[in-house]
């Protein structure tokens, strides 16, 4: 789950993605199911180095790919998963790309939300109780009405902490921030490290099998590394409304 412009029905099944692309930037990867009666985006904030330009997160078109994550799942053996600044902004619009079903916008700064359109943003008010974010980017996804399954969103983006994963997991639902939040989430991450401080149990569990065996990677387009290690949590239930970050001395 993640932050929503405006009232969702419901939303189940989040799934994500994580892995260095190079010292000072992470793949990343986001799908989930959801229901809505109006048009809204999806808002996934991002640890970047401050002031980023326009141009630095590279959205990837996972359109074709649609079961990626089923495909993550199959290099697991099936048993049962474990619980787991002032200055001025710009006047001008910020560019629209289309991503497979998606169109979707990258904002350098919070205050370059004004520059979309205002359905796709949050109000003042939610930014107020977010001061983490204040000098966060952001990956902005349009979503349409209705029950929707969506094929994945992938995106590459520069990242402040070189030695840690991001884990977008704050919950916005309905214009509210809450002090916990109703997860149903599964990670996936492709590191050197399992990550347990950061699950409830045990942490992350390694794949069984090999990844070129169960994962197209012509499809993956470079985001999964066929020569690293692959692991996996879940995490359900209530719990501290947070994003999650793991890496090197965290494990």
């Amino acid at each position: 789950m993640c932050m929503f412009s405006g009232p969702v029905a419901e939303v189940a099944g989040t799934k994500i993605f994580a892995r260095a692309s190079a010292q000072e930037s992470q793949f990343l990867v986001y799908s989930m199911s959801y229901a809505a009666s109006d048009e809204l985006a999806m808002i996934l904030p991002l640890p970047t180095p401050a002031h980023p330009p326009e141009d630095a997160l590279r959205f990837i078109d996972f359109s074709a790919y649609a079961d990626f994550f089923d495909e993550l799942d199959d290099c697991f053996a099936k048993t049962r998963g474990l619980p787991l600044d002032t200055d001025e902004p710009s006047k001008s619009l910020l560019a629209v790309y289309s991503v497979g079903n998606f169109d979707a916008s990258f904002v350098p700064h919070r205050r370059d939300f004004g520059r979309l359109d205002s359905r796709f943003c949050l109000p003042d008010s939610v930014w107020d109780e977010l001061p983490q974010y204040a000098d966060f980017s952001f990956a902005v996804f349009k979503l349409k009405p209705g029950a929707q399954s969506v094929h994945p969103m992938a995106f590459e983006f520069p990242r402040r902490h070189p030695d840690q994963l991001f884990f977008p997991t704050v919950h916005v639902h309905q214009g509210i921030v809450e002090a916990s939040a109703d997860f149903d989430h599964a990670f996936y991450w492709q590191a050197t490290f399992s990550g347990g401080g950061n699950f409830p149990g045990r942490g992350g569990r390694r794949a069984d099998y090999p990844l070129e065996a169960n994962v197209d990677l012509s499809r993956a387009q470079g985001v999964v590394a066929p020569d690293m290690p692959l692991y996996r949590a879940h995490l359900h239930g209530m719990h501290e409304n947070r994003d999650l970050m793991i890496g090197e001395g965290r494990s």
